[in-house]
C-alpha cells in the first residue's frame, strides 16, 4: 500500500478521485481497502483543514438554519431570546445576542455558543 502525501490540489483531487471509488467498493474495515481508504481519507482530510477551511455560520443563520431543521417558528424563539419584538430584532440584524441569549440558546436549540458568539455579519454592517 504506497500512499503519498497530498501537497498540491492534483495530489488532492487524484486522492479524492481514488477515496470516491474505494467508497464505492464499500470494503470491509480490516481489508487491504479499508486500511487504504482510511488512511487516504485521514490525508484528504488534513489538507482540506489546511487549504479549504469553511468559516463558521453567521450566528443568526444558525439560528435560522435550526428553526428550519426543527420546524419552529418565530415564536418557539421566546423562551431563548425574551419577547417577540426582540426575536425579531436579533433575526432581522437589529439586535446582538446577549451572554443570556447564548446560553439558553446553546443549550436549548444545541446550537454550540462558539458559534453563537460570534459578531453576526448582519450586526455589523
Amino acid at each position: 500500500m504506497e500512499i503519498k502525501a497530498i501537497r498540491t490540489e492534483a495530489d488532492y483531487l487524484a486522492a479524492l478521485q481514488e477515496v470516491s471509488v474505494l467508497i464505492g467498493l464499500d470494503p470491509a474495515v480490516d481489508s487491504a481497502e479499508g486500511e487504504r481508504l482510511d488512511v487516504l481519507g485521514t490525508l484528504v482530510q488534513a489538507y482540506e483543514a489546511r487549504h479549504h477551511a469553511i468559516d463558521p455560520p453567521d450566528p443568526i443563520d444558525a439560528i435560522k438554519f435550526r428553526m428550519e431543521q426543527s420546524g419552529m417558528t418565530v415564536k418557539d424563539l421566546v423562551p431563548y431570546i425574551g419577547p417577540l419584538n426582540r426575536v425579531y430584532e436579533v433575526l432581522s440584524g437589529k439586535r446582538s445576542l446577549s451572554l443570556s441569549m447564548i446560553r439558553r440558546l446553546s443549550d436549548g436549540l444545541h446550537i454550540p455558543a462558539a458559534i453563537l458568539i460570534r459578531a453576526s455579519d448582519a450586526v455589523e454592517a
